[in-house]
């Protein structure tokens, strides 16, 4: 019978605290994640609002592209124009 209170305190002196520890332990790192996931929904909201320019880049691309080869057009002509007035 003295075996079991021996037991018995143990459980209490040594395993109730140290699961207790290793609870708040876990808990605090929970709460952890949980303030980073919310700083990454808030900051992703804040990325998608800046997409909304998005469909405007095809637009530019194009008109580079158009840009593009009309300076070639025009290099050329002034290149022609250089060889024939030499």
């Amino acid at each position: 019978m003295n075996l079991w209170w021996i037991g018995n305190l143990v459980l209490l002196v040594v395993v109730a605290p140290a699961v207790t520890v290793l609870l708040l332990g876990l808990l605090r790192q929970v709460n952890r994640l949980n303030r980073l996931a919310d700083e990454i929904l808030e900051h992703g909201v804040g990325v998608t609002a800046q997409l909304d320019a998005l469909p405007a880049l095809a637009q530019t691309k194009e008109l580079t592209s158009a840009a593009h080869g009309l300076v070639g057009r025009y290099g050329a002509g002034l290149l022609g124009a250089v060889r024939s007035g030499s």
